[in-house]
């Protein structure tokens, strides 16, 4: 069973009250910037036992009727055709994911800003996308000097040459597909033209992490240095607020570094700034639901593990550089952390050593290890996760779930027919077969139904598997990592 560190209904309750009262501060009207995931916030459930990955869509149906949503998107990531690397989509692509999952959850979403936009073609297209789904989008464009050139940034050929994007409900939630789409520039753009409308608006600021009431080098800090290792974020004491409170306050460094910035934006715009500290603009009161500290500490020091596994990977692909890695390696040095505390790493190593080839090992819910090893017609990733379904359902290990003339075809198939050089079945094909078989088979069928019982697990590998089976093991709520080493020695591994 799983340990619960975090009380996931009192944070959407406290969570929404507290939204509520930013809104009446400043005269009904609250632009708010949602920084991270509105959807699927697995990183925060994962160093957070309880937390649920839409916990935050849950928060803001309790303002169903007060909140419109406006999705801003940078025009140099369309132009630069970036892509989500947990979803394998363009920025462009998952604007529109966001916009039918806030539908299906019926949140309005009022329109799409386009940020940075400086007639770059494919901007043009995927506005003219937008215009054909009946979609509203808006442009907003660079500014010299933004933000340090704060008169220049508060004029009419700063913010004021941007388009004022209509709004009509209360809380206007600004999101996006990814950093960098220009979220709090968006902000600052519609306080200058609610402003000069006459209109009384206000700014806040929605972080999950760092947690500002938790000390700065707490391991769920830690854990949020480790998820933005990329990003050369670090995490610091809010100077701002222990010179105005006389409280610590942990906060991360651009905030920090802005906070003087907005502060003379905000004057400009309205006359005073309504805030102390960079902490002030913040709405977060995840750190009020923690209700097990150590539960959610070893929850962190697992996540810290888990990304310096991924970087390293990402390291010998060419998509994440030394830096982030050695970065990472000191993250773990300074919270002591060692393979130690996921006992699966060091049993896929040694039925690796045992074997001969590739192997895996799982850290089932209950804390049971299993393994799964390399044969000639499955793969780690496929035996292991076979081995978990027969350990769940208390089958003998020994028991051949999927018989052998249903697995040789399919081999073929892939080798004669598909013209795969390997014939070794991947996790999908594996489960497909496995319900072909569950059809005949009772223990087939008992298997199958402990997929749904996989959830939470953590599994590693002695080498890098395919996309394919890293995929389909996430689908099953399976934390995956890899040593950074390929199976075969070549160049090319897709």
């Amino acid at each position: 069973m799983k340990k619960i560190g975090f009380d996931n209904e009192k944070y959407v309750k406290i969570q929404s009250e507290h939204i509520r009262e930013r809104i009446d501060q400043f005269g009904g009207k609250l632009y708010m910037e949602f920084g991270g995931k509105l959807f699927d916030d697995y990183h925060a459930s994962r160093v957070l036992p309880g937390f649920q990955p839409d916990s935050k869509i849950l928060m803001l149906q309790q303002f169903k009727d007060d909140v419109e949503i406006v999705i801003a998107i940078n025009a140099e990531a369309i132009e630069q055709n970036k892509m989500r690397g947990d979803l394998g989509i363009t920025y462009e692509d998952d604007v529109l994911r966001l916009i039918d999952g806030f539908r299906s959850m019926d949140l309005y979403v009022g329109s799409v800003v386009l940020t940075h936009y400086s007639g770059q073609t494919t901007a043009d297209a995927f506005l003219n996308r937008l215009t054909a789904l009946g979609i509203r989008s808006y442009r907003h464009y660079p500014i010299e000097g933004y933000p340090s050139k704060v008169d220049h940034v508060v004029s009419e050929d700063g913010l004021g040459k941007n388009d004022y994007i209509e709004t009509s409900r209360p809380l206007v939630v600004i999101t996006a597909p990814g950093p960098g789409s220009g979220k709090m520039a968006t902000c600052l753009s519609q306080l200058y033209h609610e402003n000069k409308r006459g209109i009384k608006a206000g700014y806040a600021k929605f972080e999950t992490f760092p947690v500002w009431s938790l000390p700065l080098k707490h391991p769920v800090n830690l854990a949020y240095e480790a998820a933005t290792a990329d990003l050369n974020d670090v995490n610091m004491i809010d100077p701002y607020h222990l010179e105005a409170y006389g409280e610590l306050a942990v906060n991360y460094n651009r905030d920090v570094e802005i906070f003087p910035v907005l502060e003379s934006i905000f004057k400009l715009i309205q006359g005073s700034c309504p805030y102390k500290s960079p902490t002030d603009m913040g709405v977060n009161m995840i750190g009020s639901c923690i209700v097990d500290d150590e539960v959610c500490k070893e929850a962190s020091y697992k996540e810290i593990l888990r990304r310096y596994y991924i970087a390293s990977v990402q390291n010998i692909q060419g998509k994440c550089s030394d830096e982030v890695v050695r970065k990472l390696d000191l993250l773990m040095k300074q919270a002591s952390i060692t393979a130690e505390i996921r006992p699966e790493i060091s049993a896929a190593l040694q039925k690796a050593e045992m074997t001969g080839g590739p192997a895996g090992a799982m850290q089932l819910p209950d804390g049971r290890v299993v393994t799964g090893k390399t044969s000639d017609i499955l793969g780690a990733a496929a035996a292991l996760l076979l081995n978990a379904l027969k350990a769940m359902g208390k089958i003998d290990d020994h028991f051949d779930l999927i018989s052998t003339e249903v697995l040789k075809p399919v081999c073929d198939l892939k080798t004669r027919y598909l013209q795969h050089k390997n014939p070794r079945l991947h996790t999908d094909e594996v489960l497909l077969a496995l319900t072909i078989c569950a059809l005949t088979n009772p223990m087939a069928q008992v298997a199958k139904e402990q997929l749904s019982r996989l959830s939470d697990s953590e599994a590693h590998f002695s080498v890098i598997i395919s996309d394919e089976d890293e995929k389909l093991l996430k689908r099953l709520g399976i934390s995956v990592t890899c040593e950074p080493r390929y199976e075969v020695n070549r160049l090319y591994h897709k």
